[in-house]
Parts: structure tokens; sequence; C-alpha cells
């Protein structure tokens, strides 16, 4: 059985602003992420060299509940590559990367939902969205299959998202779109309430993101 890693834990937990003198510190002295680019509907270009990736997307894996997968971000010839090992060792099953809180929070009222630009490897990945402060809340889930090696289109409907609190649903809960706050993309085990994913395989995967735009 692979070792749990206590200091990449205490590492997610300081980037995400969860401990509560860090999250002060880092309000203080760290820039805030800004997604906004010169077209106010494309949230990241990640084609764009300005796009600051390691000041506003972090992996967020299930080392925070024991596991040991492990994911990162970087920019890779024009696209951000989501890559890592996703493993269902110590109970774990998910890896994924999550922006920092914008600040101040996406207005996106006037819009229908995002649109995601992408290139899979025939996994069905997660798209979440969450408008509360909190690290660990509520969050308005859309799964999404992929083709391998293929260039796609995905539209999330902010009225077709899931909540959704640990991959449990949360009913009477509802999206505010007036004041989104994080973004975050996932590999998991689970779909929603216990089922699996049916298309999940455990091991190494790549997601490649072009853009993620408002629609």
């Amino acid at each position: 059985m692979a070792q749990w890693d206590l200091g990449r834990f205490v590492q997610t937990l300081e980037y995400f602003e969860a401990i509560p003198v860090v999250s002060w510190l880092q309000s203080m002295f760290q820039p805030r992420p800004k997604p906004l680019t010169s077209n106010e509907k494309v949230l990241f270009d990640f084609n764009d060299s300005a796009v600051d990736i390691q000041n506003t997307w972090g992996a967020l894996d299930d080392v925070v509940m024991g596991g040991v997968s492990n994911s990162g971000i970087r920019l890779e010839g024009g696209v951000a590559v989501f890559t890592g090992n996703v493993s269902i060792e110590n109970s774990g099953g998910f890896a994924s990367i999550r922006t920092r809180n914008f600040d101040p929070p996406l207005d996106l009222s006037n819009q229908s939902g995002i649109e995601l630009r992408i290139k899979g490897d025939g996994n069905r990945y997660k798209f979440l969205i969450r408008d509360s402060d909190g690290w660990d809340s509520t969050g308005y889930s859309y799964s999404f299959d992929t083709v391998s090696g293929e260039w796609m289109t995905i539209q999330i409907p902010f009225a077709q998202t899931i909540p959704v609190f640990r991959a449990k649903t949360v009913p009477n809960a509802k999206l505010s779109s007036k004041h989104i706050r994080s973004l975050q993309l996932m590999l998991s085990k689970f779909e929603y309430d216990g089922t699996l994913n049916p298309r999940f395989n455990p091991g190494t995967f790549r997601l490649e993101i072009l853009s993620i735009a408002a629609y």
C-alpha cells in the first residue's frame, strides 16, 4: 500500500487558503486570481502567455482524504495540460485541479453556462463550479465523456449542473451564477451517491484544455 503524504496534504490546504492564518497572509501579499481576458466571455485562453497558472490553478487530489493520487497542470504548446496518476489505494480515487477563489467573484448571470475546448484520453471527467468561499463546500457538477485524441467542445449549462458535496447530491441547492468563486476539473472513480464512473480507469491520464469560456 502506498504511503500517504502529509506534506502534500498541508501544501494543498495552504494553496487553497484553508488554514485561517495562512489565508489572511495570502490575501495580504499575493495577487488574487483574475481569469478574464480582453474578451469578457473567455475566462481562460491558455494560448495566451499572460495566463498565470501557478497563482490561479492548483492540484486538489484525494490526498485530502488519505489517498495517494497526484496531479498537476502546466502550459505546454499553447494549451493547459491536466495530467497525473489516479489511484484507488488507501480508499482514494480522484485527482483534480481547481482555481483559487476569484476576487471579486465572477458574475455570469447573463450567460447560460460554461464552454470547454478540450482534448481528452477517453475518460469521463467532471467540471465543478462553486459559488461559496469555502474550499470544502457544495460544488455544482457536470460529467462529460472524452474521445481519445480528439478535440471537443463541451457546453455545460448552469441549469444542468448537479449540486454535490463530496460526490453526494445536495437536495434543493441552486447555483448562483452571479457569484462564481471557483472552477474545478476532476477525474474520479465515483459519479454521484456511490455509483461508479463507468469509464474510469486508474493510472495515468491526460486532459488538454485550450480555453474555458462563458456562453
